[in-house]
């Protein structure tokens, strides 16, 4: 599977592609909006992804305020869940600006839509659609947003293998194109994170469904989550983007920021180059190495034309000279004869001897 995009390829055999998600980074602010596609383009970043949500069409202010209290990253927050997503909100009349700012810049816009009005307004604008980890199980969600035709990015946070299956399946029936991404979704930017990641889930979904693309949608801050997973065969990295993870707000902390976004495509791609072929052979620039490294059979003392070889008349030594008889050939001298002269050290070859 491939996925074509306006002049980028995502895949098996293509450079990773990095989606710099910027959230609710913008901080209300469309010109800081535009501040952030312009730092993660910078960065090395392939796509800015955006966030539209509205607090009433994604959470239940009733349903918030009567849990007993704002309950894991949510703690942290001072304004109730209901103020939070309604600060964060971005107004649909952004969406054409924001777009035409990546187009600029030559990065692709896209954006995760929460509910059905967001995914009808996003068309126009969008190569892809993005479907949060908390979306796993709105199979209705996911099949309008497949049924667009176009390319439907799906994280598995804080879901089992079956909601997987299901999700995969109901997309699958109407749209081909899937990137199928682990995630975990813990957003407190905890070093205890590292421990919940999972990364070989990554092979169960290569194993399940062989006909996606995979990907990692990440909210730790090391590189090796990206290097392990892009080793496993993840082509797609979703990290948040922030300017300084110093600013206050709920994605600021556990955020890439430009310098730290960068080191990780650089690495990256010092990483797809290391991968290399899955065929075992003798590098390009190993050649030589091969010669002084390697040994050949050379002769043990001066040899006699004539004298029939032994064991003992035989040394193993470096280099291993172009055309020499190979160690590993050495029961196969033993018993023929010389057929010239063969001074000390000198490297035998199959020319120089017979039966």
């Amino acid at each position: 599977m491939e996925i074509k995009l306006r002049d980028r390829t995502i895949g098996p055999s293509h450079p990773t592609y990095f989606i710099a998600d910027v959230a609710a980074n913008h901080d209300g602010d469309l010109e800081r909006a535009k501040l952030l596609i312009h730092l993660a383009q910078q960065a090395g970043a392939d796509a800015a992804k955006f966030q539209n949500f509205r607090a009433p069409k994604i959470v239940s202010d009733y349903g918030f305020t009567h849990m007993d209290g704002q309950v894991s990253h949510q703690a942290a927050w001072k304004k109730s869940v209901f103020q939070v997503y309604t600060e964060a909100s971005i107004p649909f009349e952004w969406t054409p600006i924001l777009k035409s700012e990546c187009d600029q810049l030559g990065i692709d816009f896209f954006s995760a839509p929460y509910d059905f009005e967001a995914m009808d307004m996003l068309d126009p604008y969008v190569q892809m659609y993005k479907a949060g980890s908390g979306e796993i199980d709105w199979l209705e969600a996911l099949e309008r947003m497949a049924s667009k035709g176009k390319p439907v990015f799906v994280a598995t946070g804080a879901s089992d293998i079956g909601e997987v299956q299901r999700a995969v399946h109901t997309i699958l029936k109407v749209n081909p194109q899937l990137v199928l991404m682990q995630c975990n979704t813990n957003y407190t930017a905890s070093p205890d994170n590292y421990d919940h990641l999972h990364l070989n889930v990554l092979k169960s979904y290569a194993s399940l469904f062989p006909g996606v693309i995979l990907g990692l949608s990440d909210h730790t801050h090391a590189l090796a989550p990206v290097l392990g997973a892009v080793t496993l065969g993840a082509r797609v990295i979703e990290r948040h983007f922030t300017d300084s993870n110093k600013r206050e707000g709920p994605d600021h902390k556990f955020a890439m920021n430009p310098e730290t976004w960068a080191k990780m495509v650089e690495e990256t791609r010092l990483l797809e180059r290391s991968l290399g072929s899955s065929d075992k052979f003798v590098a390009a620039n190993e050649i030589e190495t091969a010669v002084i490294q390697r040994r050949c059979l050379r002769a043990a003392r001066d040899v006699a034309a004539g004298e029939v070889f032994t064991r003992e008349m035989i040394d193993v030594l470096r280099p291993a000279t172009p055309g020499a008889i190979k160690p590993s050939e050495i029961t196969s001298v033993v018993g023929k004869r010389a057929l010239v002269e063969l001074p000390m050290g000198k490297e035998l070859r199959w020319t120089d001897l017979g039966e």
